[in-house]
This record gives structure tokens, C-alpha cells and sequence, in this order.
């Protein structure tokens, strides 16, 4: 799966494809999925253009596998906090929107790259690789949905829906807008979205 661009702790290195993903998702955010040529991404990881073969079939895969961990890792993370408030915890489902707003924030400021090349690319991954990530990313959404049912009971299931992409696409702005510190930035995006998705109850 995917790491993080964040810098590792030398206790836990990246592994070369590991360390080829990190690298072609920063380049990719920066000059778009056709300005990165194989022999960028192999200069960025210190490695030939043609030895990446060893570890990736072509660009498209290494993108297709981007992509998919994104949202694979998404869903696991969501589905895990959902499991958590579903056995027996005191807490009550508005935390469980919390965490969630929590969740998708702390993603996206600790991954800029990937939250900017999962934004534009969609288009270059070929079809079954496009399928599986919307599939995923659909299931991710559902999540969410149920979460601001329970939590706005009135609200029907398109509304919620529209919402979640809604505040999706706030948070998912920060790539762009990254003015304050990240703590700072943290705790206004969760203020903003929680104050969108609860605002629906008046």
C-alpha cells in the first residue's frame, strides 16, 4: 500500500517501490500525470528510468496503484472508526461524524500530493483500475452517509450524500490553501465541516 509523503522515521524506512510511489505522486501533483516521464520518477528515487520496470509494469499501473491504495485505505480507516462506535462504546453518533471529519482531515494535510493527484488523474487510470477506485470510493461515501443520517435524522439519503462530497471538497482544498500552521488548519477544517454537516439540522 501507499505510504505517506511525510517523512519516515529511519526506524521505519520505505521499501523501492514504496519510496518510487511517494515519488511519482509528488511529481505527478506538481507537473500533472503527462509533464512526468518514467526517467523523472527514476531520477527522484536515484534509480534508472527502465530499472522502475523492475518494480511497476508501466506509469499507468504505478498510478492505478496510487489511486487504488488511496481509497483502500480511506475505506478501511472509515469502515474501522464505524465498527468502533457500532460495539456498545457511550459515544454517540455525533462523535462518530467527529472522528470520521477528523479522520479525513488528518489525510488530507498529511498527504498534499496525494489528495492533488487523486483529484485530476481519475481520467488516467485505465478502465478497470477506474472502476475498482470509484467502486471504493463509493463504499467510503456510504460510510459517511449513514454516519450524518443518524446524526441529522431528518435529512434523506441524497441530501447526505451531496453533503459528504460537499465537505469532501472543502477539506480536500487544502493543497491549495495551506496559509496557517497545520495544528491551525486542522482544528478550522474540522470546525468548518462539522458546522456544514450539523448545519442541516436547522
Amino acid at each position: 500500500m501507499i505510504v505517506s509523503s511525510q517523512p519516515v522515521s529511519p526506524a521505519a524506512p520505505l521499501s523501492r517501490r514504496d519510496q518510487i510511489l511517494a515519488a511519482a505522486a509528488e511529481l505527478f501533483a506538481r507537473h500533472g500525470f503527462h509533464g512526468v516521464g518514467i526517467d523523472d520518477i527514476g531520477a527522484a528515487v536515484g534509480i534508472s528510468g527502465p530499472a522502475l520496470y523492475r518494480h511497476f509494469r508501466s506509469k499507468d499501473a504505478m498510478l492505478g496503484e496510487m489511486l487504488t491504495s488511496i481509497s483502500e485505505l480511506l475505506l478501511d480507516g472509515g469502515q474501522a472508526i464505524a465498527a468502533r462506535h457500532g460495539t456498545g462504546t457511550d459515544a454517540g453518533p455525533g462523535d462518530l461524524l467527529g472522528e470520521l471529519v477528523g479522520f479525513q482531515v488528518d489525510f488530507a494535510l498529511d498527504n498534499p500530493a496525494l489528495i492533488t493527484v487523486q483529484e485530476r488523474n481519475l481520467g488516467n487510470l485505465t478502465d478497470p483500475d477506474r472502476r475498482r477506485v470509484r467502486a471504493l470510493q463509493r463504499r467510503y461515501v456510504e460510510v459517511w452517509v449513514q454516519a450524518i443520517r443518524d446524526v441529522v435524522r431528518d435529512v434523506d439519503e441524497p441530501s447526505a450524500r451531496a453533503a459528504a462530497h460537499a465537505v469532501f471538497g472543502l477539506i480536500n482544498s487544502t493543497p491549495h490553501s495551506r496559509h496557517i500552521d497545520r495544528g491551525e488548519m486542522a482544528a478550522l477544517l474540522r470546525r468548518m465541516a462539522l458546522a456544514a454537516l450539523l448545519g442541516q439540522r436547522e
